[in-house]
């Protein structure tokens, strides 16, 4: 098997979806006819990524939103409160069939392509963000002055032994301060006479040990030796001695995603996994209903015309892949290349989450959902379970160890919510190294454009002038 592409040069001053600038967007791209999924796996950890048949890299130190690829680590993958939030919203809408619609979808899907024919959703943000000018540091004590309660003077209880143009005396004024000072105004910290909030796990131990003694006390007096025994010990050990082995153990991240399948259920969710090919009959049958979700998806979350997101435009974008399909006796049962994985309530299809799979990982590429069920967090819940998923695939292949999610842009508040599944790693734009991205926040801060990586030896660092002319060359056809 081999690749063939179209190099077609660097591509500057067109609209950036991101910032909404017109002729910020900078990027070199070229047209892959075909392309192995290992070819494409080493572009992806060279700053590449595909859109439809076109593949492109940022020029990270010219455009107005430099685009970081960004993937997790899977085998060291810590669910996040609010991914677990957004699992126990969907188990409960499934078993019990409560919703909580009007709730705005907490992220987007961006249409990252810069193909011909396609604008992504601008991000509008009021925040303007210079590199050059650091940012002021506000210290707790000057939001506490700014922002200090005007009450209004309260009378003298001594007041009417007092003249009205009679001022206080130093003593007076000073016992004010004071008692001022001790008496914590309303949202100026807890309040002394209320006792402190408890967690609700503590308070649930608490009334478990509280029937534990209660039953401890109703036993018999036939061995007394025995009950004094068991009544003289501690509550932490009495309680360690009657609780589940099992109880306050964490639940796994299969458990967690599996909870909602159950026959019981109010409503059915059962995601299909579909590969990009005319050949196969599933996907066949479902792009209508694919296509028409999609049209859906864009004209209510992006605001695209319906010339914009046709059954053609769709076609073009999400089901013309590059990627040869390979099926290697040592690789997945459904082999590599590109998918759909769809999401389907109740018979008909809600979400669909476009992937490639590649020999060291799982690559999102796109997702569009109903937004009738925005309520349900579809951009959350369908990451937690590609994740999951890539997870399953490493059970059978480990050279499969990583979760793509494409470009982190640490400028656009919308796209940064790629930073909240842990462990991620950024990769350096220079020395095309991984770096934890809690390393790159820093740097990210003061400069949208940063060499990720410490080490200023790491890396084959080429001279400016060859990286100048390299992106200045123009496509000879």
């Amino acid at each position: 098997m081999y690749s063939i592409v179209e190099y077609k040069g660097l591509k500057s001053g067109y609209h950036c979806g991101y910032c909404n600038l017109e002729d910020g967007k900078a990027s070199t791209g070229m047209w892959a006819h075909t392309m192995t999924v290992q070819d494409y796996q080493d572009l992806i950890d060279r700053g590449w990524r595909r859109s439809g048949m076109y593949v492109y890299k940022p020029a990270m130190n010219r455009t107005c939103c430099p685009q970081y690829t960004i993937r997790c680590h899977i085998l060291d993958f810590k669910l996040a409160k609010s991914s677990k939030k957004v699992l126990k919203k969907m188990t409960r809408f499934l078993t019990k069939g409560e919703g909580a619609k009007g709730i705005v979808e907490p992220m987007e899907s961006f249409n990252e392509d810069i193909g011909i024919g396609h604008v992504s959703s601008p991000c509008t943000s009021e925040v303007n963000i210079d590199p050059e000018k650091p940012l002021k540091i506000v210290s707790l004590e000057e939001v506490s002055t700014s922002t200090e309660v005007h009450e209004k003077p309260r009378t003298d209880p001594a007041g009417d032994n007092r003249d009205p143009g009679e001022k206080h005396t130093s003593a007076e004024a000073n016992a004010t301060t004071e008692s001022l000072n001790n008496n914590p105004k309303p949202g100026r910290g807890p309040d002394p006479d209320k006792p402190p909030c408890r967690k609700a796990k503590d308070l649930r131990r608490e009334r478990k040990l509280k029937k534990l003694l209660q039953k401890q006390q109703q036993i018999g007096m036939a061995d007394v030796s025995q009950h004094q025994e068991a009544t003289c010990e501690t509550p932490k050990a009495l309680l360690l001695q009657h609780r589940d082995p099992q109880g306050n153990q964490p639940k796994s991240l299969e458990e967690l995603t599996s909870e909602s399948s159950s026959p019981d259920a109010v409503h059915q969710l059962e995601v299909k996994l579909v590969p990009v090919s005319l050949d196969d009959p599933a996907f066949n049958e479902s792009f209508n209903q694919s296509a028409t979700l999609y049209s859906k998806y864009q004209m209510a979350v992006h605001h695209d015309s319906p010339a914009e997101c046709s059954a053609s435009e769709y076609s073009r974008f999400l089901c013309q892949s590059p990627l040869q399909a390979e099926n290697p006796p040592d690789g997945p049962d459904f082999g590599y290349g590109s998918f759909h994985q769809q999401y389907w309530l109740d018979g008909k299809i809600i979400a669909v989450g476009v992937i490639d799979i590649l020999p060291r990982s799982v690559s999102s590429v796109y997702l569009y959902y109903d937004p009738d069920y925005a309520f349900l967090s579809l951009g959350v819940y369908s990451a937690v379970r590609e994740i999951a998923f890539t997870t399953e695939l490493q059970k059978t292949v480990p050279d499969i160890g990583y979760y793509y999610m494409g470009f982190y842009i640490h400028s656009c508040p919308k796209m940064k919510y790629k930073g909240q599944y842990y462990p991620s790693e950024l990769l350096c734009p220079e020395t095309y190294s991984w770096v934890p991205i809690e390393k790159c926040r820093a740097k990210l801060d003061q400069s949208k454009y940063s060499r990720l990586h410490e080490n200023p030896n790491a890396g084959q660092r080429l001279d400016p002038a060859i990286i100048e002319d390299w992106n200045d060359l123009e496509p000879s056809c």
